[in-house]
């Protein structure tokens, strides 16, 4: 691990020696059609199934709706790739704990509350939006359906002709197979280079996108270390991977945004407060995933920010009681008193402090915990199972 992460810090050392190029088509956009409509038999296809997607996500339940969250991301959007793009998108925000935004063929972009959780600024955010509308403006994913179909016809073709002349086909549908894998790849690079000249003209900082790839291997090292694994990070992608691997991604974008204009205020500030609302569930979800190295590196993540604030000590806490060893669940309780004493002030704190403490066998503490919870909360919905425990 010590040794990609050196040899990530040497690429993009390097990246940031090299000049900044000064020809105007380093970092300027094509031009953009308008209103565009479907053309053939294929994008016609494709653009009713994303508006069935669509209709589904709109009315979900798992669509974030309070607030104004929505509306700050189409702000971010439009800032990074300019009004005249984002005009006809619509975005929908979705309570999934994973790190993903897709947008599909009808201009309809969802983002999952995992990514908000993970990035660290409105720049890192706007970099993950921008790739999403590259890929839509390139026309990703008919070109993507195209190939895939091309390439399952002439397997077929290949097998048929095949049998008939009594030849092994193995080979050449291997390397047509491949072929769709290397396509895929193809069109994450170029969505990412068109991104970063999205973060060009926007005034962000080009170096966002390969900080946030940079912070995803982390995670996923902390990952594989939580579950008593060695962490797997390739620095190059497989025959069979549909993306670059992430070290060769976060190097190869350092490189290319250091052609670019560095760019301004990442606005780490903005992106918090417009997130912090919304906080407490994206960490409870995550919390539920079961992936205690990942979590706990989210949560230092995010403590480097503001601090170990009531919400970050609770949610903290929870970690610790799910994994509930003895040593997990004295330091959940601690956790939870810490997030009291920070202003945490949601009566599930003295409930789950309370269950914790008995079941590590401070039957006092516990008792006093749990009645406090059901004073706060007398209507609670398992009101009658705590005061069987209090009962015994």
């Amino acid at each position: 691990m010590k040794l990609r992460a050196f040899a990530l810090m040497a690429l993009t050392g390097f990246a940031t020696l090299q000049p900044a190029r000064a020809a105007q088509d380093a970092f300027q956009l094509p031009p953009y059609a308008h209103a565009y409509e479907p053309q053939t038999v294929d994008e016609r296809g494709q653009w009713m199934e994303a508006d069935e997607r669509e209709r589904q996500i709109r009315d979900s339940p798992l669509r974030i709706r309070e607030g104004n969250l929505e509306t700050y991301l189409r702000t971010v959007l439009c800032h990074e790739v300019g009004q005249d793009r984002c005009a006809g998108v619509r975005i929908y925000a979705m309570e999934v704990p994973m790190f993903n935004a897709t947008m599909m063929a009808n201009g309809a972009m969802e983002v999952w509350s995992g990514l908000l959780l993970r990035v660290r600024s409105e720049a890192e955010l706007a970099a993950i939006l921008g790739h999403e509308f590259a890929h839509f403006e390139l026309r990703h994913r008919l070109n993507g359906f195209k190939n895939q179909r091309g390439t399952s016809d002439a397997m077929a073709w290949i097998s048929v002709l095949g049998g008939i002349s009594n030849t092994p086909v193995g080979s050449a549908n291997l390397s047509l197979l491949g072929s769709v894998y290397r396509f895929g790849r193809d069109q994450e690079s170029q969505a990412d280079l068109l991104g970063l000249k999205y973060l060009a003209n926007s005034g962000y900082p080009a170096g966002s996108a390969s900080l946030v790839w940079q912070s995803l291997m982390a995670e996923e090292d902390a990952s594989a270390l939580g579950r008593k694994q060695k962490p797997k990070q390739k620095y190059t992608a497989g025959f069979f991977d549909s993306h670059p691997a992430s070290f060769e991604r976060a190097a190869r974008l350092a490189q290319e945004a250091a052609k670019l204009p560095a760019g301004g205020d990442a606005r780490a500030k903005e992106f918090q407060e417009a997130v912090a609302p919304y906080l407490p569930r994206f960490l409870t979800a995550q919390v539920k995933l079961n992936d205690f190295g990942g979590s706990e590196y989210i949560l230092s993540n995010l403590s480097q920010r503001s601090g170990w604030t009531g919400d970050l000590l609770f949610a903290r806490a929870e970690l610790h009681r799910a994994r509930a060893t003895p040593r997990d669940l004295q330091l959940a309780s601690q956790f939870y008193r810490d997030a009291k004493g920070a202003g945490y002030s949601n009566p599930d704190l003295d409930r789950n402090l309370g269950l914790s403490l008995l079941r590590n066998g401070q039957t006092e503490e516990g008792r006093a915990a749990l009645s406090s919870y059901l004073t706060a909360y007398p209507d609670a919905s398992d009101a009658k199972a705590i005061n069987a425990l209090l009962a015994n």
